[in-house]
C-alpha cells in the first residue's frame, strides 16, 4: 500500500511539473548582433516577464550562413520557432517547404495593407510582418529653385521631365535612377509591368521597351548620369553631397550621412515621397519553419515582436526602419517631423506617411538567378546607354530567360 501511495504521489508531482514547464521558443534574427543587442535583449526579457507558459530565446545568425543553417536545422528536426526573413526568401522557402503557412486572421487588422500583401503568397500567409525600409526622394532645393521647378515629381515621367529641366537650366544631372542590382527589377515592377508571367519572361513588351527608351533619352541629354548601372550607395551620397546630382532616390538614413559629410548641401535639402506608381519597400518578417511542433507558442511570440510597442522600440533603436503596424506608423516619433525644417526629421515622416502602401516587389524562383539577372542587367545597360535598340536588347534577354525556364522544366 505504501508503494502504491508513493507511485501516485510521484505521478502527481510529475504532472504538476509538466503543467508548469514553459515552452521555449528559439527565434533567429538576421545579422542584428552586436549593434542591436540592447533592444533585442530588452524585447526578449519583456516577453518572458509577461508570459509564463512561453519563454523566448534569442539567437542571431549572420546573413551569409542563414539559409544554410536553417535548412540544415529543419532537416535535422532542430528548427527554431521563428526565423527573420525577407520577402524573396519567403517565396523561395515556401516553395521548398522549409516554412509553413500560419493564421494571423485574428489580429491581422493591426498591420498595414502593403505588409499583409507582402507576407502572402499562393493564397496563404507565411509570416508576421516586422520592420520595413521605405526609400524617399531627396532633392537639392537650391538647384530645383534655379531650374524653376515648383511642383515635385510624382511618377517616372514627371521626374524625368524635372531632371531634364534641371540639366538645361543648371548643367547638373537631374537624378540617378535605381538601375543597379538593387533596383534592377524595380525599373519595371514599380511601373506595374511584370517580369515573369505563367513561367515565362515577358519583359520585352512595347511597354517595357518604352520605359527603357525614356531612360536612354535621359542619358543622351545628360539629365541622368551615364554610369547609373555602376552607381553604389556611397557614390550616390557623395554625388548628391558634392552638388553633382540634384535628386536621388534612397533611404531616409542617407540624410544623416549627408548631414555629417556635406552640411552645406544638407541645409538646402528637401524630401518627398518616392515618385512611382507603386511605392517600394523592403519588408522583413517572422516565419515559422516547417515541422516546428509548438506553432501556437511561436505565433504568440511573433505577435509580441510585431506589436505596436515592440516595433516602435525597434525603430527607435535602428533609427532607419519603419514599423509594419498602422498605429505605430502614426506615432509622434515619426510624424513630429512633418513640418520640420530639418531634412532628416522630415524624411522620417515622409517615409512613415507612405509606409502603409509600400510593397516589396521581387522576382523569385529563377532557375539561374545569377545568370538571368546578369542577362537582364546587360540588356538594360545596352539599351539605356544607346549601344543597342531597347527592343533588340530585351528580346535577347527574354530568349535567354525562357531557355533557362525550359531547361529547368525538363529536369523536373
Amino acid at each position: 500500500m505504501k508503494y502504491k501511495f508513493l507511485a501516485v504521489t510521484l505521478g502527481a508531482l510529475w504532472l504538476a511539473a509538466s503543467a508548469n514547464a514553459a515552452t521555449e521558443v528559439e527565434f533567429w534574427s538576421n545579422s542584428l548582433s552586436p549593434k542591436f543587442d540592447g533592444v533585442m535583449k530588452q524585447l526578449t526579457a519583456e516577453f518572458n516577464a509577461s508570459h509564463k507558459d512561453v519563454q523566448a530565446k534569442w539567437v542571431d545568425v549572420t546573413w551569409d550562413t542563414y539559409q544554410t543553417r536553417l535548412i540544415a536545422a529543419v532537416a535535422a528536426g532542430r528548427q527554431p520557432g521563428l526565423i527573420n526573413i525577407t520577402v524573396p526568401w519567403m517565396t523561395q522557402l515556401a516553395q521548398k517547404k522549409v516554412i509553413q503557412p500560419i493564421d494571423i486572421s485574428s489580429f491581422s487588422a493591426a498591420y498595414t495593407d502593403g505588409a499583409l500583401k507582402d507576407v502572402s503568397w499562393n493564397g496563404k500567409t507565411w509570416g508576421l510582418p516586422w520592420y520595413n525600409q521605405v526609400p524617399i526622394l531627396i532633392y537639392n532645393k537650391t538647384l530645383l529653385d534655379k531650374a524653376g521647378i515648383t511642383t515635385l515629381p510624382r511618377n517616372t515621367d514627371e521626374i524625368l521631365a524635372v531632371a531634364r529641366q534641371i540639366k538645361q537650366k543648371t548643367g547638373v544631372a537631374g537624378y540617378v535612377p535605381k538601375m543597379n542590382e538593387e533596383g534592377l527589377f524595380g525599373t519595371f515592377l514599380l511601373e506595374g509591368l511584370p517580369i515573369v508571367q505563367n513561367g515565362k519572361a515577358v519583359f520585352n513588351s512595347p511597354q517595357h521597351v518604352a520605359v527603357l527608351e525614356k531612360y536612354a533619352t535621359a542619358v543622351k541629354n545628360g539629365s541622368v548620369p551615364p554610369d547609373l548601372f555602376k552607381d553604389t550607395f556611397e557614390a550616390e551620397i557623395a554625388g548628391f553631397g558634392s552638388g553633382r546630382y540634384a535628386m536621388i532616390l534612397t533611404a531616409p538614413s542617407a540624410l544623416m550621412r549627408i548631414k555629417n559629410d556635406a552640411p552645406r548641401i544638407f541645409a538646402t535639402t528637401g524630401v518627398a515621397p518616392y515618385p512611382s506608381k507603386i511605392l517600394p519597400g523592403n519588408l522583413f518578417m517572422w516565419s515559422i519553419p516547417q515541422g516546428y511542433p509548438q506553432k501556437d507558442a511561436a505565433v504568440e511570440l511573433g505577435k509580441f515582436l510585431t506589436s505596436d510597442k515592440a516595433q516602435l522600440a525597434f525603430s527607435k533603436a535602428t533609427e532607419t526602419t519603419l514599423p509594419s503596424t498602422k498605429v505605430a506608423l502614426t506615432d509622434s516619433y515619426f510624424m513630429s517631423g512633418q513640418n520640420s525644417k530639418d531634412a532628416a526629421s522630415a524624411g522620417r515622416a515622409v517615409a512613415a506617411s507612405t509606409g502603409g502602401a509600400a510593397r516589396t516587389l521581387s522576382v523569385s524562383d529563377l532557375p539561374d538567378e545569377a545568370g538571368m539577372t546578369k542577362a537582364l542587367s546587360t540588356a538594360m545597360e545596352n539599351a539605356v546607354s544607346g549601344r543597342q535598340p531597347a527592343r533588340a536588347a530585351l528580346d535577347e534577354a527574354v530568349k535567354y530567360w525562357n531557355a533557362q525556364f525550359a531547361a529547368a522544366a525538363k529536369k523536373q
